[in-house]
């Protein structure tokens, strides 16, 4: 996924009421970026750090820039929460993940039931359902979801269940937009119930897989999957 517009580099002044951040620009003014991620952002949220914003021409837009990324440690964590729907829609289309390579028709936005999952895959002999996540939580080389309690994500994985029990192919595919990790696992300490679930889901048939991210103020694109830690 390469970015369409140049991205504007700044520091992060502070992010509150959990969708607004401000940011100090490189040429001295202070804007108010729209923070897509109402979660808690633990571990990828430091005051002064570089980002990068997009900025936005649409008149009904309160804010003029959408936080993209943040720079922790010596790389670039996505904090964009719509960056990993495209990134998924796109992967499935061009066969970029071994596990779900070789559809013919893929959609994005398609209800089963009642919800709407991010990916539609099909071909000639089946379907399949994905429901991707965003990951920015780090614990160690562990990358966790999520950093905040998800009933949200417990109604997800019941109904990829049911998905399976239809028949069809369940997919929980989580993005790890970040690079500084090793393994992936759900973050028990947080949601302990959101942990139950996806064992659950896993021993109902539903398929986990979590793939790494390469960002930069460029493009994001996948690298590698990496393994479950639990």
């Amino acid at each position: 996924m390469k970015f369409s517009k140049k991205l504007v580099h700044g520091t992060l002044i502070k992010r509150y009421k959990r969708f607004l951040a401000d940011v100090a620009l490189d040429d001295g003014s202070v804007v108010t970026a729209h923070c897509t991620n109402p979660g808690t952002m633990k571990s990828c949220l430091e005051e002064g750090a570089e980002v990068f914003l997009t900025p936005v021409n649409d008149p009904k837009r309160k804010t003029r820039f959408t936080w993209e990324m943040i720079k922790i440690g010596e790389g670039w964590v996505g904090i964009n929460t719509a960056n990993p729907n495209l990134l998924a829609y796109e992967a499935v289309l061009n066969g970029e993940i071994e596990e779900l390579s070789g559809y013919t028709n893929v959609r994005r936005e398609v209800k089963f039931g009642d919800s709407r999952f991010d990916v539609f895959a099909e071909n000639d002999h089946e379907k399949c359902f994905v429901e991707v996540k965003n990951v920015s939580l780090k614990e160690g080389r562990f990358a966790l979801f999520p950093d905040a309690v998800t009933t949200r994500g417990q109604k997800h994985l019941k109904t990829l269940m049911e998905v399976k029990a239809a028949g069809m192919r369940a997919v929980m595919l989580y993005i790890i937009q970040r690079s500084d990790v090793e393994v992936f696992a759900p973050a028990a300490n947080i949601d302990p119930d959101y942990a139950v679930a996806l064992r659950k889901a896993m021993k109902y048939g539903v398929e986990v897989i979590p793939v790494q991210a390469l960002v930069t103020p460029t493009e994001i694109r996948l690298i590698k999957k990496l393994p479950l830690g639990f």
